[in-house]
């Protein structure tokens, strides 16, 4: 069994007036959800996005224990569904939330595995070993791009459209979230964060940052530090999550622990 340390942050940045991010973190004995969104839309209907998608998708998360089970990633796939349908049903009953809608990227650790739900351009990462590896893909119009060799990675990060997403969550009666799995080690850091901290700040430094030899706390402090720093043009969140050796416990005072934050509130 692990042993799970985690922290998790969300700030304005330097430049919006309003915070439409959200997260949550979900813990229990034997295992814990993580999860990102990035709303979009205007009058705070962006906010309203990525809150619904959180609290809809970690509540559906909460009976799966077992990342082995053939159906865990089609239980990770359906509650991302559902947000869906919940958010795209009010931007239909409510005309002040039309064109509403958020990314998501939710990470479950349990035992020895890993499971990840992904919609849009937030991002989850592992660094293992001194290596930093991109998790999830993007689903946006420059990462289109790069699949096709019409823009360097470098190029992509630059570009007028970087901040076009091409999937989402509320958009369309209908999305098809990426499920991606994989083995847990002691010592994984993993890090899940919208692209006010990623657009901001390049693999490079967020691994110079994920090494630093402390906390979880402290990490989260410096990545959104960084990204302010560089100029902060979006909401930042970031949640960073320590894997340990342990006897099945969980970190101190974090059992049973349900934590929802929302940009409002941030």
């Amino acid at each position: 069994m692990v042993r799970l340390l985690h922290a998790a942050r969300t700030d304005v940045g330097m430049i919006r007036s309003g915070n439409e991010d959200s997260f949550a973190v979900d813990l229990s004995d034997s295992r814990g959800v993580f999860m990102v969104a990035d709303g979009m839309g205007g009058h705070a209907a962006g906010e309203v996005a990525s809150e619904m998608a959180v609290q809809i998708v970690v509540r559906e998360l909460g009976a799966v224990q077992d990342l082995q089970a053939s159906d865990a990633g089609v239980r990770i796939g359906a509650a991302l569904k559902h947000a869906n349908r919940s958010i795209h049903d009010r931007t239909i009953a409510e005309t002040d939330k039309q064109g509403m809608g958020t990314t998501a990227s939710v990470l479950l650790v349990s035992g020895a595995r890993y499971l990840i739900g992904q919609v849009g351009d937030s991002r989850v990462y592992r660094l293992r070993d001194g290596a930093l590896v991109q998790l999830t893909k993007d689903h946006s119009y420059v990462q289109e791009q790069v699949d096709l060799g019409n823009l360097t990675p470098e190029q992509a990060r630059y570009h007028p459209y970087s901040n076009v997403i091409t999937r989402c969550v509320g958009a369309s009666p209908d999305v098809e979230p990426d499920v991606y799995n994989g083995e847990v080690r002691p010592g994984d850091v993993f890090l899940v964060a919208s692209d006010g901290l990623t657009g901001m700040v390049d693999d490079r430094r967020l691994q110079q940052l994920l090494m630093a030899r402390t906390v979880p706390d402290r990490k989260v402090q410096a990545l959104i530090a960084e990204a302010n720093g560089r100029g902060g043009l979006d909401n930042i969140t970031a949640i960073v999550v320590h894997v340990e050796a342990g006897e099945g416990e969980l970190a101190e005072r974090t059992t049973g622990e349900m934590t929802a934050v929302t940009g409002g509130h941030g």
